[in-house]
C-alpha cells in the first residue's frame, strides 16, 4: 500500500485519506461532509469509540480503528468525556450500521454530523495501521463529498503544509474557560451518574484543566474528594485562592513541551506547597518536565484499552487504557523522581513519583477502566494523601 498513488476515483467512492506522502485511499464518507487535517493514529480499543472521539486529547488527530465494527452500539449522552468531539475524524473498515443496543439513543453518522466531525468507511485500516507502524504517524487529510468531487492537489498540499503535533501547543484550545466546581460521580447501570453529594467535609482538589475528561473527575468524587477545575493558563495566585488540599493535573494534547512554557512555572510553584499532586497523562509529563526531565515525541504512540504495565513496586501488570504520543524520558529523570511503571510493549516510561514530595504521575488512563478496575486505586492513593 505504501506506493499506491491510484490517478482515479473508484466508483461509489464519497470520502478520501490523503497522505502527505502523496498516498491516497479511497473510501465511503459519512457524517459531516468537508475536509480536516492532522496527524492520522490508530487505536486498537474495540469498545468505547464515542469516548475516544470526545477526548480532548485527540485534538489535531484522524483515528483509524483497528476494530472493524465501529458503530454498531450507536451513540447516546452518556458516553462521552467533553460536549463536542475532539478528534478531527474517524476510519473505519466496515460501514456503520443500524445501532444495536438498549441504551442508544442516535445513529453514529447522525451524531458525526451534528458535530461536524468526519468519518471514513471501506478503508484497509489492517494495511493503513502496519503503514503507521512501520513509518510513524503521517500528516494527512480525510474529505467526504456525497457527490465525490475532490481536488486532490489542494487536499494534499493542505496535508503537507500542516506543521505537525510537535511544538504545538493544543491545551489551550480544549481547556475549560473560566473555574467551576465539578458535580456528579460515576456511572452505574440503571441509575445513571451518581449526583449525591455526602454532607462530611472532604478533600479540596484543584484540578487544572489541560484536555481533561470527564471521567477522571467523577473518580475523584467517587475516591472522595471535591474538585474544582480551573483553566491550563491558570496562575499558582489563583489555584491558592481556593485554598485546595491537593492538586490534579488532567491529561490533554499537542506537545507538552509547548503547554510547559506556562504550565511548568506553576506546577513547580504547586510543589512547593509541600501539598499531594496527581497527574495523568499530559499531567504526567508536565510533571516530569516540572522536575528537569525531558518529554520526545514517540515514533509510534500508544493509543488502545490494552495496554499492560508493569508496576516495579511488587511487579503487577495493569492492564491500561493509553492514548499518547509524547513521553517521559526515563535517562532524564533526576535523583528524586523514582520510575514507578513501565510499559510492557515497549519498555517506555508510565509513571513517576517523586522521593521528596507527595507527587506522582502515570502516562495511562486509569479511568477509563479497560482492567477494568486494575487502576482505580490510584484515584483512592491520591485522595488518600490528603486526607
Amino acid at each position: 500500500m505504501a506506493d499506491a498513488k491510484p490517478l482515479s476515483m473508484p466508483v461509489g467512492a464519497t470520502g478520501v485519506l490523503v497522505l502527505a506522502s502523496g498516498e491516497i485511499l479511497w473510501g465511503r464518507g459519512f457524517g459531516a461532509e468537508g475536509d480536516a487535517v492532522g496527524e492520522v493514529c490508530f487505536h486498537t480499543a474495540m469498545t468505547g469509540y464515542q469516548e475516544i472521539m470526545t477526548d480532548p486529547s485527540f485534538a489535531g488527530q484522524i483515528i483509524n480503528f483497528t476494530f472493524p465494527h465501529i458503530g454498531n452500539v450507536g451513540a447516546n449522552p452518556d458516553d462521552i468525556e467533553a460536549d463536542d468531539p475532539h478528534a478531527l475524524g474517524m476510519i473505519v473498515r466496515q460501514d456503520v450500521t443500524e445501532p444495536s443496543n438498549f441504551r442508544s439513543t442516535e445513529h453514529l453518522d447522525a451524531w458525526m454530523a451534528k458535530h461536524n466531525r468526519i468519518g471514513l468507511s471501506g478503508i484497509d485500516t489492517r494495511a493503513l495501521t502496519r503503514r503507521i507502524r512501520l513509518g510513524g504517524a503521517p500528516n494527512g487529510v480525510i474529505a467526504h463529498s456525497k457527490e465525490g468531487k475532490f481536488d486532490l492537489d489542494a487536499l494534499l498540499e493542505k496535508a503537507r503544509c500542516w506543521p505537525g503535533l510537535e511544538g504545538m501547543d493544543l491545551a489551550v484550545t480544549v481547556s475549560c474557560e473560566t473555574h467551576f466546581g465539578w458535580e456528579g460521580g460515576v456511572w452505574k447501570l440503571g441509575a445513571g451518574y451518581d449526583t449525591s453529594r455526602p454532607e462530611t467535609k472532604r478533600p479540596q482538589v484543584v484540578a487544572i484543566d489541560y484536555g481533561s475528561k470527564r471521567n477522571i473527575f467523577r473518580n475523584l468524587v467517587q475516591a472522595g474528594a471535591d474538585v474544582t477545575v480551573l483553566p491550563a493558563t491558570a496562575t499558582f495566585e489563583q489555584v491558592m485562592a481556593f485554598n485546595p488540599d491537593g492538586f490534579f493535573l488532567s491529561n490533554g494534547p499537542g506537545d507538552p513541551a509547548a503547554t510547559g512554557e506556562y504550565a511548568v512555572p506553576v506546577i513547580r510553584q504547586l510543589l512547593e506547597t509541600g501539598k499531594p499532586l496527581f497527574g495523568i497523562c499530559l499531567g504526567h509529563q508536565l510533571l516530569g518536565l516540572a522536575v528537569g526531565a525531558e518529554t520526545t515525541k514517540m515514533f509510534q504512540g500508544h493509543r488502545g484499552a490494552n495496554h499492560p504495565v508493569k508496576r516495579l513496586e511488587d511487579g503487577a501488570v495493569e492492564i491500561t487504557s493509553m492514548n499518547h504520543g509524547f513521553a517521559v524520558e526515563r535517562e532524564s529523570l533526576p535523583a528524586n523522581a523514582r520510575e514507578t511503571h513501565v510499559s510492557l510493549f515497549d519498555g517506555s516510561n508510565a509513571g513517576i513519583e517523586l522521593t521528596d514530595r507527595p507527587a506522582f504521575s502515570v502516562q495511562y488512563h486509569p479511568e477509563a477502566s479497560p482492567g477494568p478496575q486494575d487502576s482505580l486505586y490510584l484515584f483512592e492513593r491520591f485522595v488518600g494523601m490528603m486526607a
